[in-house]
């Protein structure tokens, strides 16, 4: 394969394609969403493109994928990287002020197939879902800032349909507990993840905890329930008490719920 030419200086291809970006404003692009932009084929692209990662003007992200030197919104940059990229589970939680806890790992979630990978020395990891479980989510930033999160709701539902992704099932109680949450949107997501084992954890939780205006929401899960009991902390040992309404095993006491949500009384 023949090796790309690398000029000593900005030539004026390349300095017109910078132009280009000013221009529209572009931090963060790929080789076809670039060329459908201007409308036309930019000749000696990928040419262009090399020399100004060597002159430090652009950065790779991944091949066919690139962003401004200085652009390093790891959101935007995550939600890049896979074609239905939506920042989900703890990171949301941490978007949304439900946990004080900040990942290490930024949590995509898809619908497609993305190995994880680190970029620009942030870890990403990409949850694969079914693409029924593609609802509740929100777009933030502006322009070629935007990117996609879950809402509030589906944020809670994800993290308890995944829980290994949610920081601790502990932190995972507490966002619960302090949450807002519209209980219409929180059915429509629990239908739309259809996990009867996370949702009638929640609903125990709801209940537990005395969320005000819920009563739908017990009312759905009541009609779904199943025979089979499971754990409360799913990640606990099979101890504790039975709890008949929702078929849960308390491997977590009432009590330390509570603590954990400082309700103690």
């Amino acid at each position: 394969m023949a090796r790309r030419y690398i000029s000593q200086h900005i030539l004026e291809d390349q300095q017109q394609f910078i132009r280009l970006l000013n221009d529209y404003e572009i931090d963060i692009f790929s080789i076809n969403e670039i060329e459908k932009t201007v409308g036309e084929e930019i000749e000696n692209l990928n040419e262009i493109l090399e020399n100004l990662i060597e002159k430090e003007f652009l950065s790779r992200i991944e091949r066919g994928k690139y962003c401004r030197v200085n652009f390093r919104d790891e959101k935007v940059i995550g939600c890049f990287l896979v074609p239905d990229g939506t920042i989900a589970y703890w990171s949301a939680l941490n978007f949304h002020g439900l946990t004080e806890q900040f990942p290490n790992t930024v949590f995509i979630q898809t619908t497609k197939q993305k190995k994880d990978k680190s970029v620009f020395g942030v870890a990403y990891q990409f949850v694969k879902v079914n693409p029924r479980k593609k609802i509740g989510i929100q777009t933030e930033g502006y322009g070629n800032h935007k990117y996609r999160i879950t809402d509030v709701e589906k944020t809670i539902v994800d993290c308890f349909d995944l829980p290994q992704y949610s920081g601790g099932y502990p932190e995972l109680i507490r966002a619960l507990d302090q949450a807002e949450l519209d209980q219409d949107k929180l059915i429509e997501c629990c239908k739309a993840i259809n996990n009867i084992s996370a949702i009638k954890r929640m609903a125990y939780l709801v209940e537990l905890l005395e969320k005000k205006k819920f009563s739908r929401f017990l009312k759905y899960v009541e009609k779904v329930v199943n025979p089979r009991y499971v754990l409360i902390d799913p990640f606990g040992e099979e101890t504790g008490a039975f709890n008949n309404k929702w078929k849960l095993r308390l491997n977590i006491t009432e009590d330390e719920i509570l603590a954990i949500c400082n309700k103690q009384y």
